[in-house]
């Protein structure tokens, strides 16, 4: 890293060199160059962090930073843009039975004079368009009256409840809007104002959202026992505003069905509380979070932060080790997938052996730290971001390694964080939610939207079954 025209990593390694040739530096003068240089380094480890070497999301990098760099060079293509020469195109089909047909009619004027003409078959061409309007339905209730004064009323169906009130359709969009495409309310209320000249307020909004909820819950219910039953599962969880203060919101998921829900914590009681990996005994993909750790599951750990973390390694201290290790997961992943997700147990043995020669390199290039002589304080000394790293790799090779031994473990918690990308989306719309019970009627919503699509469905048309006056049936 550069500042001011000074290369800070070579300064400090020329200093360090320096210190160690004067043998007439105190310990004590000793001790405090290295804690100051060891500040430093905190200090410049903190500039160096991007979406490329650390947790960090994409939107917070510095507009020079996500550029490609060398390691991330885009290729240049040799074809043409577009449909390449072979590939079969797409293109929209006609309807045999449009809703209008307007004919059009040859200008007499522009034919030949003498000639004699029959009609031939005539050439159609269609526009897709679109019609946004509202229809009311009105039900009439036939009353009858005795002899007596007696007035009999007939039934009216059960979901029609007030002299008027908003259909399915209205409701489902609603929602789907809010829910799934992440529309704040006033530009809801703008929609339906302008496109549909229905002017609905938000606690209509609020409403339909809260009826969605309730008629969910028994969805929440059977997803909790699929996840439940799952061989493999993926969890996360990031931070969320609501009502201006933190909180946390967790999603499970596996390739059909995913719950999202909000807690105040971020550890055991919040997992406690869905109850889905206290009774799990699968396999379970995390990003290394230490209260997973805590469940008597097999545990899967996510190689997306390993590289990451190994990325910021090799940038920062150039270790040979980390960018061994980083090519060696990358490579082994790509074997792996050759091998249809699992390798032969020889192969395995091979590879472990090979993990286990790298780790060792590391252990002699990135030693622990001991305290200094002049240090008086008791207790562990704080080890660098990079032995951690080195230290976490080597306690959990079996869980580092699991997606080489048994089939469909992923290489990366991707399932779980692109199923939950889209909540810090809805946090940067709508800054935050106004209140737990907000959180909650949208995760429970978005878990049924998105459990839908995984399962090859419209989330939309799904959202208006909900509201379908025969669903709780």
């Amino acid at each position: 890293m550069t500042i001011g025209n000074i290369g800070v990593e070579d300064t400090i390694i020329k200093i360090q060199e320096e210190i160690n040739k004067d043998k007439s530096v105190s310990p004590a003068l000793l001790h405090s160059i290295n804690l100051l240089i060891t500040v430093v380094n905190l200090l410049v480890s903190r500039f160096k962090l991007d979406s490329r070497n650390s947790s960090l999301p994409p939107s917070s990098d510095q507009m020079a930073k996500r550029k490609r760099g060398k390691d991330r060079k885009k290729r240049k293509s040799k074809n043409n843009p577009g449909g390449q020469e072979g590939h079969e195109g797409s293109t929209l089909e006609q309807y045999e039975e449009p809703d209008e047909v307007i004919p059009l009619e040859i200008d007499r004027r522009t034919l030949p004079r003498g000639e004699t003409f029959s009609h031939g078959e005539v050439e159609k061409r269609q526009v897709i368009d679109l019609h946004l309007d509202f229809i009311v339905r009105e039900y009439q209730a036939e009353v009858m009256i005795d002899s007596r004064g007696n007035r009999y009323t007939a039934t009216f169906p059960e979901h029609i409840t007030k002299a008027i009130q908003y259909g399915a359709s209205v409701r489902s969009l609603a929602v789907y809007l809010l829910q799934y495409q992440l529309v704040p309310y006033n530009r809801i209320q703008e929609l339906f104002k302008d496109q549909f000249g229905l002017e609905i307020s938000q606690s209509s909004l609020y409403n339909f959202n809260k009826e969605a909820y309730e008629k969910l819950e028994f969805f929440e219910a059977e997803a909790v026992k699929q996840l439940e039953d799952s061989p493999v599962l993926n969890a996360d969880e990031t931070g969320i505003v609501v009502n201006e203060e933190g909180a946390w919101l967790h999603v499970l998921s596996d390739n059909k069905t995913t719950i999202f829900f909000p807690h105040e914590k971020r550890g055991k009681t919040a997992m406690d509380a869905l109850g889905v990996i206290k009774n799990f005994g699968g396999i379970l993909c995390h990003d290394h979070w230490k209260p997973y750790l805590g469940y008597q599951c097999q545990h899967a750990l996510c190689n997306a932060h390993h590289l990451r973390e190994l990325k910021w390694v090799i940038d920062f201290t150039k270790q040979k080790w980390a960018s061994s290790i980083k090519r060696f997961l990358i490579k082994l992943n790509e074997l792996v997938d050759k091998h249809g997700g699992i390798l032969p147990e020889k192969d395995q043995a091979k590879q472990l052996k090979r993990y286990r020669e790298i780790i060792k390199i590391g252990r002699s290039e990135c030693p622990i730290m001991v305290r200094s002589t002049i240090d008086k304080r008791k207790g562990k000394i704080k080890q660098s971001k990079e032995r951690n790293l080195l230290d976490r790799l080597a306690d959990y090779e079996n869980e580092v390694l699991l997606f080489m031994k048994v089939k469909n473990v992923p290489f990366t918690n991707n399932q779980a964080e692109r199923d939950i990308r889209m909540v810090k989306v809805q946090q940067k719309i709508s800054g935050q939610f106004k209140s737990m019970e907000g959180a909650r009627y949208f995760c429970r919503i978005r878990s049924y939207l998105m459990t839908s699509k995984k399962r090859g469905h419209s989330p939309y048309d799904r959202l208006c079954m909900v509201f379908d006056p025969e669903f709780a049936e």
